[in-house]
């Protein structure tokens, strides 16, 4: 299996097909197979790599006993693009993912051809209802106990593949080691630096928005929210909950994949004028 080092341990990766690199990030306590109906069809025509964010799936623990935070996952993606030489990248996260995604485009803007931002964190207002809401979550012992009665909730499954899914991310919920990996991440949600905001008309790379419309935990008032704060961006809702590459695959290949295409030519040209440049 490959592993990539980094700040935070062996970082496992799915790495498929050849051409421009599309990197694939989930959402908390899920992991890369998150995309595997789209990763595949992707593969025909791009180099597809869907990660397992540390503490996530085949990748280590962080160890010393934390748990991951937004801002190392954050770090751990830069480093994944600098260690696999993927720049410039388009960017497929989900959730805290898309927090990620967002901040490697904003801390290094040369590594990102584009972002596909799906129920994105990081761009909505944070309200004392949403910070009590995070710091809740924020004790293993609350996230044991609620994160898996949310899951059905946000994810609203609608096929086998995401069915699996919501299963996966309930059972990891409930262990001990899922509710400290899934209270340090809403932890650092409540953090004034979670919040992108005020950053948000430096993205240079296009963006599009891809939002399941249903989800209970960013719902689609987040997705309006994110869209006016980032200049520029594209917006689409699709009829699903929180994962919606996953419970609507044909739907997002179709609103994402000319973005895709149009993202890599850009990135392709500008690799092109960076190698001129340096001759």
């Amino acid at each position: 299996m490959p592993f990539v080092s980094t700040r935070a341990g062996n970082v496992f990766y799915a790495d498929r097909g050849s051409g421009a690199p599309v990197v694939m990030l989930h959402a908390t306590l899920h992991d890369h197979r998150d995309f595997d109906l789209v990763a595949g069809p992707l593969a025909g025509r791009y180099r597809t790599i869907a990660v397992d964010w540390p503490g996530h799936g085949h990748s280590d623990p962080v160890g010393d006993g934390r748990a991951p935070d937004a801002f190392l996952l954050a770090g751990v993606l830069a480093d994944l693009v600098d260690r696999l030489s993927l720049g410039p990248a388009i960017l497929v996260g989900n959730s805290v993912g898309g927090f990620a995604a967002a901040r490697l485009a904003l801390d290094h803007p040369d590594r990102v051809a584009g972002l596909v931002l799906v129920n994105t964190a990081g761009f909505t207002r944070q309200t004392p209802i949403s910070g009590a809401a995070c710091r809740l979550l924020g004790s293993p012992l609350a996230s044991r106990r609620l994160y898996p009665r949310m899951v059905t909730g946000y994810m609203k499954p609608r096929n086998n593949h995401d069915r699996a899914i919501a299963v996966r991310v309930k059972a990891r919920a409930r262990s001990a080691e899922g509710a400290d990996v899934a209270a340090g991440l809403w932890r650092s949600f409540a953090e004034p630096a979670f919040s992108l905001r005020g950053e948000a008309d430096r993205l240079a790379a296009p963006v599009l928005l891809v939002w399941g419309a249903r989800d209970t935990i960013l719902p689609l008032g987040a997705g309006r929210q994110t869209q006016a704060a980032i200049p520029g961006s594209g917006f689409r809702a699709l009829d699903t909950g929180h994962v919606a590459f996953a419970s609507d695959p044909g739907g997002f290949l179709d609103i994402a994949g000319p973005f895709i295409q149009s993202a890599s030519v850009a990135g392709r040209l500008r690799r092109a004028g960076q190698r001129d440049a340096a001759s």
